[in-house]
């Protein structure tokens, strides 16, 4: 038998490529760089204490995820988060929202729910019920997003979270924004608890469409709440 090739090592340049990456994508996601601020190598690289190699590297990255846009001669800046975006992933998410809340209810009428998974969106809950109405934003959204990903395996069905994964930079932002709703984020959390509930009881119809109602009126709120911000501006 063929003895199995080594695999080459990994790069240290390629880790620091991918770290740099994950810091710019978070910075964007939180809002902590703001929509047409400027990606400048020589900045990026003073502020994470690298060189300009991996930043170089990891801004092309983000780029093709479609966080950062050319911006002048060789340049780059955060990408715009357009209300019309916003109203289209949500239209998607909503879809697949519903169908992992009915997947998931489905496991619950049969009393066939993954009892780790189960606890863990229980946690994920009281996690995100226990936050204060002023607590930061950023914990919100992480809180959010920790609630959402238990929903997924929560249904089984793996699909559903890889497919929603690479667009959660862009649904972050988006939470932000709705954030700035007066009264929004005791609402949110009530809806969460509400999906849950309809999930952990078995009711497939009510848990599907409390669900996608849910991102639905998310979209809404974000989209409107972003034209807002452009008539200020």
């Amino acid at each position: 038998m063929t003895e199995p090739r080594p695999l080459e090592p990994l790069d240290g340049a390629t880790v620091l490529i991918d770290r740099v990456y994950e810091r710019l994508v978070a910075a964007i996601a939180d809002g902590t760089l703001a929509p047409g601020q400027r990606l400048r190598q020589d900045e990026v690289a003073a502020l994470l204490g690298v060189s300009r190699q991996p930043v170089s590297h990891a801004l092309q990255l983000v780029k093709r995820q479609g966080l950062a846009v050319e911006h002048g001669r060789k340049g780059l800046a955060v990408a715009p988060l357009e209300p019309e975006q916003v109203q289209d992933l949500y239209q998607v998410r909503a879809a697949l929202d519903a169908l992992a809340a009915e997947l998931a209810a489905g496991h619950g009428r049969g009393a066939t729910l993954d009892a780790a998974a189960r606890a863990e969106a229980e946690r994920a809950l009281e996690a995100g019920l226990g936050l204060a109405e002023e607590a930061p934003a950023g914990a919100l959204i992480r809180a959010d997003v920790a609630f959402h990903t238990t929903l997924y395996r929560l249904s089984g069905n793996a699909a559903i979270e890889a497919t929603v994964a690479p667009q959660w930079p862009q649904f972050m932002r988006a939470m932000g924004a709705v954030l700035e709703v007066p009264g929004h984020r005791g609402v949110l959390w009530r809806e969460h608890r509400a999906i849950l509930a309809a999930v952990l009881a078995g009711e497939v119809e009510a848990a599907a469409r409390a669900a996608r109602e849910h991102a639905l009126r998310a979209g809404a709120q974000a989209a409107a709440r972003l034209e807002a911000r452009a008539v200020a501006a």
